[in-house]
């Protein structure tokens, strides 16, 4: 299965959590998605564990989600910074009214949170943020990588195979 025509676009914000955010650009474009790194600003970002500095393509508020098929959020301390930007929030809710994928991970999970669409869906995160999962009205269970409709979400970096497994399904069926 070809995914040239797919394009994603992942999140990138200082103190992501390195594998998750190089893993799924790397992946996605050995599959031929054209990838698109948005920051909240036009800077370089570095990782938690000091990968970077790395540069964007764009800003988050420059991203139409009409243009792109799918939205990748990587965690590490970086989800803090996300829910807290207005223009990822509205990315978010803008992806989810599509139906267009979402996928999260770790503390990413606080994104979907913010934006007010985890309320009665089933998904995962780092255990350290399942309170605040449950709180949000999220079905949490305890599992790699969790598929509730549009959104995919994984528990931490020892998840990432099979969660890009599942993005790069959900790509070839949308």
């Amino acid at each position: 299965m070809s995914l040239k025509e797919r394009q994603v676009v992942v999140l990138a914000a200082d103190l992501f959590e390195d594998t998750e955010l190089l893993y799924p650009v790397h992946r996605l474009r050995e599959e031929q998605v054209d990838v698109t790194v948005a920051g909240i600003s036009d800077r370089p970002v570095t990782g938690k564990s000091g990968h970077g500095p790395m540069p964007v393509d764009t800003t988050v508020d420059q991203v139409d989600a009409e243009r792109f098929d799918a939205l990748v959020i990587p965690g590490g301390f970086a989800p803090d910074a996300f829910r807290r930007s207005q223009a990822v929030l509205d990315l978010v809710r803008a992806f989810n009214d599509a139906g267009k994928p979402i996928a999260f991970i770790c503390h990413a999970g606080w994104v979907p949170i913010s934006a007010r669409i985890i309320e009665g869906r089933r998904a995962t995160s780092f255990h350290a943020i399942r309170d605040d999962m449950v709180n949000a009205g999220c079905d949490w269970v305890d599992e790699p990588v969790v598929v509730d409709g549009n959104l995919i979400s994984a528990r931490h970096p020892g998840d990432l195979g099979p969660w890009l497994k599942a993005i790069i399904a959900a790509l070839g069926d949308s």
